[in-house]
C-alpha cells in the first residue's frame, strides 16, 4: 500500500475575497486624518496605545465561514483575532517610525510592560491576543498595565444611549454613567461580535481598576482631539 502524498495549491486571494476593495473598505482619507492629529499630539509629549477592532473584513470572514459549516465561537474569535492583527499591521506601517515596531499580539508581562516603556516609544498598537478576550478588553487590560487612567472607545456611535439607537428611535443619550449603572444597560456575557460600546468582560475590569472610559464617534477627529486633550467633548463618560 502506497504511502498517500500531498498536493499543495496555492489559492489566489482574489479568488477567496474577490470583493473587498478600496471603494467599500480601507477608509484612507479617515486613517491621513487620523494620522496627522496623533501626530501632533504626539508632539506634546502625548503618548497611546491603539488597539484596533476587526471591523468589515472579520464580519464579512465570519458570515462566509458561517455559511459553509457550524462555526464554534472560539472560531469565530479566531478570524476576529486575525481580522485585528491585519488592521494593527496596517496602522503600524502607516505610523512608520512613530510607533515601536512590533504589534503587541499576548498579554504582556510587568517585565515586559517595562521594557517597552524603556523604548521611549510614543505610541504602541496591539491586536487581538485569544478567544474570549475582545479588544475593548485588552484596551483596558493595557491601560491597567501601562497605568493609564482613561480608555477612549471611538467607535460608530456618538454616545451610550438607554436601549438599542439603531433599533429604538426614543433611545436617549446619556453624558455620564458609573460602571455599575452602564453594566446594567449590557448582556451580562461576551459573545464574538457583541454590539456594545464596551463590552462586559471589559466593563468589570475598568471597574475594578478604575479606569475612566470615553465613548466617542470616532470618525468625528475634532471631538476626539478635544476628548485627548481633556476638553469637553460630545460622547459618554463612564467611571
Amino acid at each position: 500500500m502506497h504511502e498517500s502524498q500531498f498536493t499543495v495549491i496555492a489559492v489566489g486571494g482574489s479568488l477567496i475575497v474577490p470583493h473587498l476593495t478600496d471603494t467599500d473598505g480601507i477608509d484612507v482619507p479617515f486613517l491621513k486624518a487620523f494620522r496627522r492629529l496623533l501626530v501632533r499630539e504626539m508632539k506634546r509629549n502625548r503618548q497611546f496605545i491603539i488597539v484596533p477592532g476587526g471591523g468589515k473584513t472579520c464580519r464579512v470572514y465570519q458570515k462566509a465561514g458561517r455559511q459553509i459549516v457550524k462555526m464554534s465561537n472560539n472560531d469565530l474569535d479566531w478570524i476576529g483575532i486575525h481580522s485585528t492583527r491585519l488592521n494593527a499591521q496596517l496602522l503600524r506601517t502607516i505610523f512608520g517610525k512613530e510607533a515601536h515596531p512590533v504589534v503587541i499580539d499576548h498579554d504582556p508581562s510587568a517585565k515586559e510592560v517595562a521594557q517597552l516603556k524603556r523604548t521611549k516609544k510614543k505610541l504602541f498598537i496591539a491586536s487581538g491576543w485569544k478567544p474570549g478576550w475582545s479588544t475593548d478588553y485588552i484596551a483596558m487590560r493595557l491601560a491597567q498595565k501601562f497605568g493609564a487612567k482613561e480608555m477612549m472607545d471611538a467607535g460608530d456611535i456618538d454616545f451610550v444611549y438607554d436601549k438599542d439607537p439603531k433599533k429604538f428611535e426614543d433611545a436617549k443619550p446619556l453624558e455620564k454613567l458609573s460602571w455599575k449603572e452602564y453594566r446594567k444597560l449590557i448582556p451580562s456575557k461576551w459573545t464574538p461580535g457583541l454590539a456594545s460600546p464596551i463590552d462586559p468582560i471589559a466593563a468589570r475590569l475598568a471597574e475594578k481598576a478604575r479606569i475612566q472610559a470615553k465613548i466617542i464617534k470616532g470618525t468625528n477627529l475634532e471631538n476626539m482631539k478635544k476628548a485627548i486633550e481633556g476638553k469637553e467633548f460630545v460622547g459618554t463618560v463612564i467611571s
